[in-house]
């Protein structure tokens, strides 16, 4: 059709489909910035909001209570290991020495009067031996200590967590509700939107102001596709699937009677008389249907190129014609010949060329 269009007509649409696209770009802003906010129109959830304070609070504190006496057992534990560790060394260090001491006497063949030395010697040994053992007591017992902490953090932990699980049920189910509400919120700002582009489209399409038009409806299908589509419900893929089927019966219910709409408009138009079927026709669109080769009446492929048809073989509407005053073979929906610039009598299309609007929009 833009081969019809004078120049700055092709401007001028372009321009206005920059207007109704640039319109449709700030209104989609705007919707996505309304439609993002609309979750805070509920309260966030969390687990904490299904633990019931009066049971929760007391094993929690329990939990810290028990994880902190583990923490200080495994401290005093640590430094009863560092003691224990002393004490070991300092008794292997005197039993090494009281054995050299004892070979040493044995060599020298030294007389009994060292056997006080060797009673001292002994009994010195056996105080570390048993400082050691206190020690090795003293450790064990703080590993019963911490062993006991922990076990019993494990306890209270494990009641936590029985809380926790009942209560993770209940926001689950909470959080499935508010996904609803917040989808519901989604659908009744878009499903209006959506009915209004419907409507628009249908009415005003080809209305003066059609760039807003247009606009509009880009908006209200980006609102519906993008910003509420993403967001439906999924439970493992039905609600999806299910609405995915709506959507396309119905669309496919829409798209087979406005094509049986079409075939019956198209039956009774070619049982029209020739000069009426062409006053039908729109000047541009017989020009634009011309441009791709099909008839402009049933719009079936013709070979505009062979001089010698001159009417339509499927339809019979007239193709060409000769002109009223020079004979020179001319299309017939052309308000003037092109060889004499004489006006066509019976071309039956208007000579007055097509408003803007009705021009730029599409067929």
């Amino acid at each position: 059709m833009s081969k019809s269009l004078r120049l700055s007509e092709k401007w001028y649409q372009r321009g206005l489909w920059l207007i109704a696209v640039i319109f449709a770009f700030f209104l989609v802003g705007l919707g996505s910035a309304l439609v993002g906010d609309l979750p805070q129109v509920e309260n966030t959830l969390s687990v904490e909001t299904y633990l019931d304070p009066n049971v929760a609070n007391p094993v929690k504190a329990a939990v810290r209570e028990a994880e902190s006496a583990g923490s200080q057992a495994d401290s005093a534990l640590d430094q009863a290991r560092l003691k224990q560790e002393a004490a070991r060394a300092n008794t292997a260090a005197a039993r090494e020495a009281f054995n050299n001491w004892l070979a040493t006497r044995r060599a020298t063949g030294l007389p009994g009067a060292q056997d006080t030395e060797l009673i001292t010697r002994t009994q010195a040994l056996d105080v570390l031996i048993a400082e050691e053992r206190k020690l090795k007591a003293a450790v064990e017992a703080q590993q019963q200590i911490a062993l006991d902490a922990f076990q019993a953090a494990d306890r209270e932990r494990a009641k936590l967590l029985v809380l926790t699980d009942a209560a993770q049920i209940q926001l689950n189910s909470a959080m499935r509700a508010q996904e609803l509400r917040i989808f519901g919120y989604r659908l009744a700002l878009t499903l209006p939107l959506l009915a209004i582009a419907g409507y628009l489209f249908k009415a005003k399409r080809k209305s003066t102001y059609w760039p807003f038009v247009w606009g509009f409806i880009f908006f209200a299908l980006f609102a519906f596709f993008v910003e509420l589509v993403p967001y439906l419900p999924s439970y493992g893929g039905y609600v999806r699937y299910i609405v995915g089927i709506l959507i396309t019966v119905l669309a496919g219910r829409q798209a087979i009677i406005s094509l049986n709409r079409y075939l019956e408009k198209q039956k009774l138009a070619e049982q029209q008389p020739d000069l009426q079927r062409r006053k039908t026709l729109g000047y541009d669109t017989a020009l634009a249907r011309l441009a791709k080769n099909v008839c402009p009446g049933c719009e079936r492929p013709v070979d505009l190129k062979n001089k010698e048809i001159d009417f339509c073989p499927h339809c019979g509407i007239g193709l060409f014609e000769p002109c009223t005053a020079c004979s020179t073979r001319k299309s017939a929906f052309s308000p003037y010949c092109h060889a004499c610039g004489a006006p066509a009598v019976s071309a039956g299309t208007s000579t007055e060329p097509a408003m803007l609007p009705a021009a730029a929009n599409p067929a």
